[in-house]
């Protein structure tokens, strides 16, 4: 150290010399023969091919199984009964219970699920401790197996209380009927709403029988319009005696293609 003017400091162990500096080069991983690879090509090339492997065997199962199409959507037909797809499952199971339906809809689509996912969200925050195993963790594991369960139950409580047998007919394809929506009868029909259950191509659905090709006389369509029959019942029809006669000839001659 000199001192004075041009005063200078020489060798202060706080200040690493820059003679002694590293540069930041990271590991050379030549010393883990067999353990490395390139990313490019070899890495991505492995990917590819396994992600093409699963992409054969997806198109090998859409081939096989195609998927199952339902009949032209009827905004008329207030009887279908829809499904979502299964990871909707346990949403749908949810709404179906008294305090989640109805008059209480918004506690079941909006409240349950928004304290649902809020606190998965906020689980980072509220959870900081540092240990990583489970059992040290109480409240965040019980949490998430507590959603666990409550997804799966309401998932298979949906699945064996569905009626697949209805669904299946309600959503069967079936060929066009040659309806004249302009006649008189098809009028009547439309007005008394015949077609919230049976369609507006008299195909059926959920809530009612499919009305085409009945070999029905007339005479015995207007009697079970007016006294019902199976699950329909009587006083339905309101319309005056001309249009119940119009009515049960226009349903009794309703042919399908």
């Amino acid at each position: 150290m000199h001192r004075g003017k041009g005063m200078k400091f020489v060798g202060d162990s706080r200040v690493p010399a820059l003679s002694e500096r590293k540069p930041n080069i990271p590991k050379d991983y030549s010393e883990y023969p067999g353990k490395t690879e390139a990313f490019w090509p070899n890495f991505l090339l492995k990917e590819w091919m396994v992600g093409a492997v699963f992409l054969v065997g997806y198109l090998c199962l859409t081939i096989a199984h195609p998927s199952p199409l339902e009949r032209v959507a009827d905004p008329t037909d207030t009887a279908y009964i829809p499904l979502p797809d299964w990871y909707f499952l346990f949403l749908y199971q949810l709404l179906k219970y008294t305090y989640a339906s109805g008059p209480y809809n918004i506690i079941g689509a909006l409240v349950i699920p928004g304290l649902a996912f809020g606190g998965l969200l906020l689980a980072p925050f509220i959870d900081r401790g540092p240990e990583r195993r489970p059992s040290k963790r109480p409240l965040a594991t019980g949490f998430m197996l507590l959603a666990i369960a409550a997804t799966f139950y309401l998932t298979w409580e949906s699945v064996v209380t569905h009626d697949w047998e209805a669904a299946k007919a309600q959503g069967k394809i079936v060929a066009e009927a040659a309806i004249d929506k302009e006649s008189p009868g098809y009028k009547v029909y439309e007005a008394q709403g015949c077609i919230g259950c049976h369609g507006a191509e008299l195909s059926g659905g959920a809530g009612g029988v499919a009305l085409l090709d009945t070999n029905l006389k007339p005479e015995e369509v207007a009697k079970i319009a007016k006294e019902g029959k199976g699950g329909m019942p009587a006083g339905i029809f309101k319309g005056t005696d001309e249009e119940l006669k119009q009515l049960a000839e226009f349903i009794s001659t309703a042919k399908s293609k």
